[in-house]
């Protein structure tokens, strides 16, 4: 039987733990999740604990990376199940804050990453990496992890965290993981909950978009608008998935590009009812 990791839910229980540890001589390894733990989160989970002495595991469904008209209130919340599965990858302490906790009564303080959020979902979520830099920094304040573990198939988000690190002179160091699929394809997600038997065949678009736009590539093709329309025409054929963006970006300043003659990153977005999915590809063109 697993053991029940530690649960902290306030910031001084988990400051306290960490300065246990940091007395010890250990390493602190930190998975930032909005909950809901998939197979995707365990493969972070797991690689924490290869890499580092003490897993930590937070849990929290972090408001200010929400819109007004997302799905804050509706976004699955099982926190009992969430120990369990982080009992079962023998994670440490498992942070588990409430909205008073991280957002005190006159918090007024946010961090803002210019630039690399004009582009993919920035536009189409206003505020969105305002939040994610927010509570991301916070976290590492709290925590103070030698290594966080964030996974590839939010890779806007993963590059704006590093930007974060370097920009305001972080020690940590920031590991991104694959991302993990179905047999079929599919990215996983939280958001999956939300698919009906039929709509998650439809989200696999996202990823036959992308399968194409790898094919492709290696087949010789160079224009970067043609690769887009063939990924735009894959989502937009599938009837009720609407089509946020298909995009080939740089990597790592995520702007478009128009020739491809470097490797760079297949991504798309689109909404299939009431779920908003992402998923994206590295292609190399070599």
């Amino acid at each position: 039987m697993s053991e029940q990791p530690v649960l902290a839910e306030t910031i001084p229980a988990v400051r306290e733990a960490v300065a246990r540890t940091r007395a010890r001589g250990l390493s602190i390894g930190l998975v930032p999740t909005l909950g809901a733990l998939h197979e995707g989160h365990l493969s972070l989970i797991r690689a924490a604990r290869r890499d580092c002495d003490f897993v930590v595991v937070s849990i929290f469904v972090n408001p200010t990376q929400f819109g007004p008209s997302e799905d804050f209130r509706e976004y699955p919340r099982q926190l009992d199940q969430d120990l369990k599965r982080c009992g079962d990858e023998g994670v440490d302490l498992v942070f588990a804050p409430s909205e008073q906790e991280m957002y005190p009564k006159g918090f007024c303080t946010f961090v803002e990453v210019q630039g690399l959020q004009r582009h993919l979902c920035g536009p189409f979520r206003p505020g969105h990496f305002r939040g994610v830099a927010t509570v991301v920094l916070k976290l590492f304040n709290i925590v103070t992890p030698d290594v966080a573990y964030f996974g590839q198939k939010d890779a806007q988000q993963a590059r704006i965290v590093r930007q974060l690190v370097r920009d305001v002179d972080l020690t940590l160091r920031i590991e991104v993981c694959s991302t993990v699929r179905e047999r079929d394809g599919l990215a996983l997600s939280s958001r999956n909950q939300y698919l009906s038997a039929a709509q998650r065949q439809r989200a696999l678009c996202l990823c036959r978009a992308l399968q194409a736009a790898r094919r492709m590539v290696e087949g010789g093709e160079r224009d970067a608008d043609r690769v887009r329309q063939t990924m735009r025409q894959i989502v937009e054929s599938e009837g009720l998935a609407e089509l946020d963006y298909a995009a080939l970006v740089d990597p790592d300043t995520l702007e478009e590009v128009r020739q491809i003659d470097r490797p760079v990153l297949a991504a798309v977005a689109a909404r299939i009812d009431k779920a908003r999915l992402i998923d994206n590809l590295m292609i190399v063109p070599f």
